[in-house]
C-alpha cells in the first residue's frame, strides 16, 4: 500500500534520454541511439527554459499565473524529438501542493501542451493571511500526529480542488513503536482544520487487509528453504588467498542463500581479505543492511551485513542473512528491470543506489518503501498470521515502484482515513502501477523458483493463492478488487480500485479470453463482452511507462490514464496503429471511455 506524503519542491534537473520502448530481445522497442543524439545537441536547460517560457506563455492553458515559479524536476528527451519538462511549482515562494504539471515542446522547443494536475486557479485568495501562527501549527501538528513536530512553513493547498494558506508540518515519533516514523500533518492557515495527516511510508498490506485477514483467522506461512541445500554457487572466497596483491575495496562474486528462491549469484564488496558486504558496487552502492529489530527510518543507523566467505543465508530464517539474500536479490533485479527495459538509472533515475533493511521492527507484519529513508523496511512478520519476512520478489518490484511513482508523478489517493486506508482513483492508480511494474520484475527475472506470471503476492502463502491478480481482478475476495469503472470506484479503497487499470494492461497485454501463460490459466472478461486481442507485454509495458513518465500528475485519475495511454501508444506506434487502438479498446473493456467521463473530478 502506498501511504501519501508531501515532499519540499526538489529543485533539480536530471535529463531522461531512455529508450521509449522496452529494449533487448525479449522487449523489443525503439532504437535508444537517437535519444543520446537528441541530448547533446540540446542541453538540459535550454529544454528547461524553453518549457517554462511556454507556460507562461500559454498561462491560460497550464493554469500558471503573476507570483508562480516553476521548478523542473525531470527533463525527458524522446527519439522522435518530443521534449517534456516536469514541473513542482511555487507561489509568492511557497510550495504549491497538487501544483504540479509537464509542459510538453517539440524538436524546435515548441509548446504543444500540458498536463496538470490542479485545473483550478491555485492562488489563495488577495485577502487570504494566516490566522494561525507557526507555533500554533506546530503544536496541533504534533498534537494530532502524536510525535515531535519540526518547523511549519506555509504553503498553498491546491489539491482536491482548493486553493488554500495553509502549514505544513512534519512530525517525527521516538522511533520505537510499529507505525512510528515521519508523518506529514497539513494545517489550514485561517481555520486551524486539519487538511491531511499521513505516514510518509508506504505499506504493502493495508491495515484493512490486515483486519480481514485476522477476522478470517487466517495463517500466511509460504514455503522456504527452496534450493538452499544445492551445492553454493562460485565464491571469490575461495581464490581470494592467492591474491597477495589486491586492493581493496574491490568488487566480489557472492552467492545469497535466500528463503525464497534458493541460492542466488549477488555482485558483493569485498573491503578485505576475509570480509565481504552485502554492498553492490556495479549498481550504485545498493545495499542492504539489518535494521536490528528497531523501528529506524535512518539507513546510516542499520548494522552493515559482512561475511568472511561471502556465502549470506542458509535458506531459512535461523540465519538473519538469508532474508537479506532475498532482499539485495530482489531490489537488484527491480534496478535491473528499470535499467535494462527503459534505460532508468536507478529508482530516481539520478544513478543513485537502492537500500533495503531487514528485521525491521518487532514482529512486523508488511513490507514499506520510506520515502524519508528512500529504502525498503521489511519486517520479518508478526510470527501469528505471517511467519515468514516480506521479502518475496514481486513485494519488492511492487514497493521500489512506489518510489518510481514518487520520482516521476507523485500520484496521491484523494482521502485517508484514520486508520491508515487510502481513498481515491490516483492511489488506486498508483497502486496498480506498482502491481503491473511489480509483475515485469518477475518476468523480466525469469527465475524458475519464482515463475513469473500475473499473480501479485502468490508465495506469501495465502489461502486464496494469490493477494491480487490482473487479468480477472475481482478473483481477489481479500480486497473485494473490482474489474471495471463506475463512478463509486472514485471514492474506493486503492486495492480495491486499482484492477480497473490493472484489468486494462493485462487487456492490453494478453487480450481477453481463456488462455495459459507460463503453466498458469488466466480468464479474462470484458464489460461490454467485447473480445480484445493483445498486443504484447513488451509494447503494453512500454505504454503504460511512457503514460507514467510523460502524462501523467499528482491528480491522475482512470479517464486520465486513458488519454495518457492513448498519447504514449500515438508517441512510440503512431495514431493510425494497432496498439493504439488496442489501448482504446483495452480501457472501453474495463468501462473507461470519453463517453463517460465525469465532469468534475477534481
Amino acid at each position: 500500500m502506498r501511504r501519501p506524503h508531501i515532499r519540499s519542491v526538489a529543485v533539480a534537473v536530471a535529463v531522461t534520454t531512455a529508450a521509449t520502448g522496452l529494449a533487448g530481445t525479449a522487449f523489443a522497442g525503439p532504437d535508444t541511439g537517437t535519444a543520446h543524439a537528441a541530448a547533446a545537441t540540446t542541453p538540459a536547460a535550454s529544454v528547461v527554459s524553453a518549457a517554462r517560457a511556454a507556460a507562461f506563455a500559454h498561462a491560460s492553458a497550464t493554469g500558471v499565473s503573476r507570483g508562480d515559479e516553476l521548478h523542473a524536476q525531470d527533463v525527458m528527451i524522446d527519439p522522435e524529438g518530443a521534449r517534456h519538462v516536469r514541473f513542482n511549482r511555487t507561489h509568492q515562494g511557497m510550495t504549491v501542493l497538487g501544483g504540479d504539471l509537464v509542459v510538453h515542446l517539440n524538436r524546435q522547443l515548441s509548446y504543444t501542451g500540458v498536463t496538470r494536475a490542479a485545473d483550478h486557479t491555485v492562488r489563495p485568495a488577495a485577502a487570504t493571511a494566516a490566522k494561525l501562527s507557526a507555533d500554533e501549527a506546530e503544536r496541533k501538528a504534533a498534537s494530532v500526529a502524536k510525535g515531535d513536530a519540526g518547523a511549519a512553513r506555509l504553503v498553498v493547498d491546491a489539491r482536491d480542488g482548493a486553493s488554500a494558506l495553509a502549514y505544513q508540518v512534519t512530525v517525527t515519533d521516538s522511533g520505537t513503536t510499529e507505525g512510528g516514523g515521519a508523518r506529514t500533518v497539513v494545517i489550514d492557515a485561517v481555520t486551524g482544520k486539519v487538511r491531511s495527516n499521513t505516514p510518509n511510508n508506504d505499506e504493502f498490506l493495508s491495515p484493512e487487509l490486515l483486519d480481514t485477514l485476522r477476522e478470517r483467522g487466517e495463517i500466511a506461512d509460504p514455503a522456504t528453504g527452496i534450493g538452499a541445500r544445492s551445492a553454493s554457487l562460485a565464491s571469490v572466497a575461495a581464490t581470494s588467498s592467492a591474491a597477495a596483491a589486491v586492493h581493496y575495496p574491490r568488487t566480489a562474486k557472492g552467492t545469497g542463500k535466500s528463503l525464497f528462491v534458493g541460492p542466488v549469484p549477488l555482485t558483493t564488496t569485498q573491503t578485505a581479505r576475509r570480509t565481504f558486504v552485502l554492498k553492490d558496487p556495479t549498481r550504485y552502492g545498493t545495499e542492504t543492511r539489518d535494521a536490528k529489530g528497531s523501528y529506524t527510518e535512518s539507513f546510516a543507523r542499520g548494522k552493515q551485513i559482512t561475511t568472511s566467505n561471502d556465502v549470506f543465508g542458509n535458506g531459512a530464517t535461523s540465519s538473519r542473512n538469508s532474508a537479506a539474500a532475498d532482499a539485495q536479490y530482489g531490489i537488484t533485479k527491480t534496478l535491473d528491470f528499470y535499467k535494462k527495459t527503459f534505460g532508468r538509472k536507478g529508482i530516481a533515475n539520478n544513478s543513485k543506489p537502492a537500500k533495503g533493511m531487514v528485521h525491521w521492527g518487532s514482529k512486523v507484519a508488511n513490507a514499506f518503501w520510506d520515502s524519508d529513508c528512500g529504502c525498503m523496511l521489511y519486517g520479518d512478520g508478526d510470527g501469528d498470521m505471517f511467519k515468514k519476512p516480506l521479502v518475496v520478489l514481486d513485494v519488492t518490484g511492487h514497493e521500489l515502484t512506489h518510489g518510481v511513482v514518487d520520482a516521476t508523478a507523485k500520484l496521491e489517493p484523494t482521502r485517508v482515513d484514520a486508520q491508515g486506508n487510502q481513498y481515491g482513483e490516483p492511489g488506486s492508480l498508483n497502486e496498480s502501477l506498482a502491481d503491473i511494474f511489480g509483475s515485469n520484475v518477475e518476468f523480466f527475472t525469469n527465475n524458475p523458483k519464482d515463475a513469473p506470471d500475473y499473480l501479485i503476492g502468490e508465495k506469501l502463502g495465502l489461502a486464496q493463492k494469490f493477494l491480487r491478480r490482473l487479468d480477472h481482478p475481482s478473483l481477489d475476495r481479500l480486497e473485494g478488487t473490482v474489474d471495471y469503472w463506475q463512478p463509486e470506484v472514485y471514492d474506493a479503497e486503492v486495492h480495491a480500485g486499482s484492477g480497473v487499470s490493472s484489468h486494462a494492461y493485462y487487456l492490453l497485454a494478453e487480450g481477453s479470453g481463456q488462455k495459459t501463460i507460463g503453466g498458469v490459466r488466466y480468464d479474462s472478461p470484458t464489460y461490454d463482452g467485447s473480445t480484445v486481442k493483445g498486443i504484447g507485454r513488451a509494447k503494453a509495458t512500454a505504454i503504460f511507462y511512457r503514460a507514467l513518465t510523460r502524462y501523467m500528475v499528482s491528480t491522475t485519475d482512470f479517464h486520465d490514464a486513458r488519454v495518457a495511454t492513448l498519447k504514449a501508444a500515438k508517441d512510440l506506434y503512431g495514431a493510425s496503429g494497432v496498439e493504439y487502438r488496442t489501448v482504446d479498446q483495452a480501457w472501453a473493456a474495463v468501462n473507461v471511455t470519453a463517453a463517460n467521463t465525469p465532469a468534475i473530478r477534481h
